[in-house]
């Protein structure tokens, strides 16, 4: 799966795969649950990839992300 968290800023692809998702779907997320999914991903990518010091418009807070990771399956340090 592909992830940009290193484009500028990061992770705005992926955000902007879910804002359409979104639009497209009447803003129902259990549709979109696939392209929430890679953003969270990818801000994870990119928190790691920084020590936490990331900064993205497109992304929660660290802790945010990480508890959702968590609370959907995924291992996460």
């Amino acid at each position: 799966m592909a992830k940009d968290s290193s484009s500028d800023p990061p992770c705005q692809a992926e955000a902007c795969s879910l804002q359409a998702c979104l639009n497209k779907n009447t803003y129902s997320p259990d549709k979109c649950d696939p392209q929430l999914r890679k953003l969270y991903e990818c801000c994870w990518d990119m928190y790691k990839r920084t020590d936490g010091r990331g900064e993205s418009t497109a992304c929660p807070m660290p802790n945010v992300v990480r508890r959702w990771l968590k609370s959907h399956g995924e291992e996460v340090e």
